[in-house]
């Protein structure tokens, strides 16, 4: 009975002894995933903060180029002596292209690899080209502005029911500045495929007044007074030769038409000089301007 009961404790202190070495392997392999884990994220962690230091670098670095390099462009257009209007347009497709580049070098130095960005690109590029066809034709629009410069920047324009003078050709937009200082955004599809005024385009334009006066008034008088003040006015050119006509017999006036010829640039300062001295000239010459009238007849 003894040794039964010593052979049985025997047993069990081996099985006691086994486990325990199971138990203590298993602690060790727990150890060494969980080192490894830490391991790799500490790799990992490393990695990306590489990456991504490399990639701000790569960003700080390359809007400093882009600065540079829209500097240099600017240079070079300025020595070309081009329109203002292809200086516009050139610098903000300049600023873009480059813009996209960095873009692309910053995803590439984050580990994102290039080509199939690009791809992935080029594809996202269709897509977003068939949502944005908009643009599209504001880009090709800008493109026919430039080609056949119906305006160009300083020209004062009206279209799209707006007016205003051009400060700006971008790649997708006519930036005008009103009467009034209103910036307006007009895209160049609607300019290349609208209609468009250009006030500014000839060298000369040609100023209209319609002037009422009295029935009864000696029409050859008015001419002789309107003569004088235009012939005083040295911004008025002689060719082709100030006109002055009898235009209607209306209701209450007799109108005369009155056409000039001026520089562009004076054309509103004439407009505006020209009707304070008829009226301040009729009224000295005691010519009379008309009012409404309405005569009643009495039936017997």
């Amino acid at each position: 009975m003894l040794l039964l009961f010593q052979a049985a404790m025997a047993d069990s202190a081996k099985v006691a002894a086994k486990e325990l070495v199971k138990e203590e392997i298993a602690k060790a392999e727990g150890l060494d995933k969980l080192s490894l884990i830490t391991e790799q994220l500490v790799d990992f962690s490393i990695r990306a903060g590489e990456r991504i230091l490399i990639a701000v670098v790569v960003f700080i670095v390359g809007r400093f180029l882009i600065s540079m390099l829209n500097k240099l462009v600017n240079r070079m257009l300025e020595r070309r002596k081009l329109d203002v209007s292809v200086k516009t347009f050139v610098r903000s497709l300049v600023n873009i292209l480059l813009t996209v580049l960095l873009i692309v070098s910053v995803i590439g130095a984050l580990g994102v690899e290039t080509t199939s960005f690009a791809a992935l690109l080029a594809s996202a590029g269709v897509a977003i080209g068939m949502a944005l066809s908009g643009n599209l034709q504001n880009f090709a629009g800008g493109l026919i502005i430039l080609l056949f410069k119906p305006y160009k920047v300083g020209d004062w324009i009206e279209s799209q029911n707006v007016s205003g003078t051009v400060r700006e050709i971008q790649i997708f937009h006519t930036i005008l500045t009103t009467a009034d200082n209103k910036v307006i955004y007009i895209p160049n599809g609607a300019m290349s495929s609208g209609v468009v005024i250009n006030y500014s385009y000839q060298v000369n334009r040609r100023v209209e007044w319609i002037v009422g006066v009295d029935y009864g008034e000696d029409f050859g008088k008015v001419k002789a007074v309107v003569d004088g003040i235009l012939a005083a006015d040295s911004r008025i050119l002689a060719d082709p030769a100030p006109f002055v006509a009898l235009n209607a017999l209306d209701a209450s006036s007799v109108n005369i038409v009155i056409r000039v010829w001026v520089k562009t640039g004076d054309y509103w300062n004439v407009y505006y000089d020209i009707n304070k001295a008829i009226y301040e000239t009729f009224n000295e010459k005691g010519i009379n301007f008309p009012f409404p009238q309405l005569t009643v007849h009495q039936g017997s």
